[in-house]
């Protein structure tokens, strides 16, 4: 006897896309299920011709439908979506939101990780915050928005550019992390020369035709400073909490200071500090001083969450596009990182409504 239509369907709804996070049959992809004795033929519906993780979906419908009982083997065919079936994807997909508002879903926390100046390893401990965070069970996006200094997706090893349909951005998804950068846009690490308006439009773009889902927690990647997009991000992300980050001296502590008032100028709420290259792994020589996390923390009336130690594993680990949280778990930056992530997460609320910015001083 052969296998029941039903049984079929109902297996095809644990495969899983794996860009959209949504079962095929939800998102009406299921083409055509053909049923001859114990041999059965699946046609999906791609969102574009060349989608690159075909293989997951062999693999998937393989494991589902192989498994239903009476099933002897199982074909699976690729058919592209119609123009109709991608406007009404979207649809579903935006939830009856409007085609140009922000796109988060409203429980969705943001973490905005500032840092005064460059060079105190922001992208760094925002990409294994964000895979921390997911290591805990949360459903995490990182938005890099280091626009002039785009790093993330070779910290996380994603080559892969995003698919759109029908105007709808769906970001590469790496181990569940959801990740948007400028750089997916560009060729061979061209620079990005853009006046302020320009980098406006890309932020806004990227929060309200971004497919971001059904995320617990956004972290974005701020760029250095106080510049057009930090302003931007405050006026696009009013609910949004920051996360400062300094290394241990003077002249660092001192300019993160500017970063945390930016943020606070915005209607962020201040999350804590965090103090970065706090010591050398291996030898505790503080290479860069001390007290300038706390000092940072002290000054601006927030805690100071973490001291992440310089450890030559979480460069080697950024260098090799994995999180150091996932390479090497039991090295003291990753223990360090965890331990941030657990404290970020045990500091979470959920805001009752928009917080109105404080306007802007000159």
């Amino acid at each position: 006897m052969g296998p029941d239509r039903d049984a079929i369907l109902k297996a095809l709804e644990s495969v899983i896309d794996p860009e959209l996070q949504r079962p095929v049959t939800e998102l009406d992809m299921v083409r055509d299920v053909e049923i001859d004795g114990g041999d059965v033929a699946v046609t999906i519906a791609l969102t574009v011709a060349g989608c690159p993780l075909r293989n997951s979906f062999q693999e998937q419908v393989a494991t589902h439908v192989g498994a239903v009982s009476g099933v002897t083997s199982v074909r699976l065919a690729f058919d592209v979506m119609s123009p109709e079936e991608k406007a009404a994807l979207t649809s579903k997909l935006r939830g009856g939101r409007p085609e140009k508002s922000i796109s988060l879903d409203p429980g969705t926390r943001v973490i905005a990780v500032a840092s005064g100046k460059g060079g105190v390893g922001k992208s760094s401990l925002a990409v294994n915050l964000a895979a921390a965070l997911a290591g805990l069970g949360e459903r995490v996006g990182i938005l890099d928005a280091d626009v002039y200094g785009h790093s993330i997706p070779h910290m996380l090893g994603i080559s892969q550019r995003p698919i759109v349909v029908d105007k709808m951005i769906v970001p590469p998804v790496r181990n569940g992390l959801k990740l948007m950068s400028i750089g997916f846009f560009l060729e061979d690490n061209s620079p990005v020369m853009w006046r302020g308006p320009m980098l406006h439009r890309a932020l806004e773009q990227f929060l309200s035709d971004v497919h971001w889902g059904e995320l617990d927690t956004l972290v974005v990647d701020m760029p250095p400073g106080t510049g057009d997009v930090s302003i931007s991000l405050g006026q696009l992300l009013p609910n949004a909490e920051a996360l400062v980050v300094t290394t241990p001296q003077p002249a660092a502590q001192q300019v993160a200071v500017r970063a945390a008032q930016m943020a606070k100028h915005t209607g962020m709420r201040l999350l804590g500090a965090v103090e970065n290259m706090s010591w050398l792994v291996g030898t505790g020589q503080e290479v860069f001083g001390s007290g300038g996390g706390q000092q940072l923390a002290d000054e601006m009336g927030m805690p100071l969450l973490a001291r992440i130690p310089l450890d030559p594993a979480l460069r080697e680990a950024a260098d090799a596009g994995v999180p150091v949280v996932e390479s090497e778990p039991e090295s003291e930056a990753a223990r360090a990182i965890v331990g941030l992530a657990e404290a970020v997460a045990a500091m979470r609320q959920r805001p009752a409504g928009f917080v109105k910015a404080l306007p802007l001083v000159g």
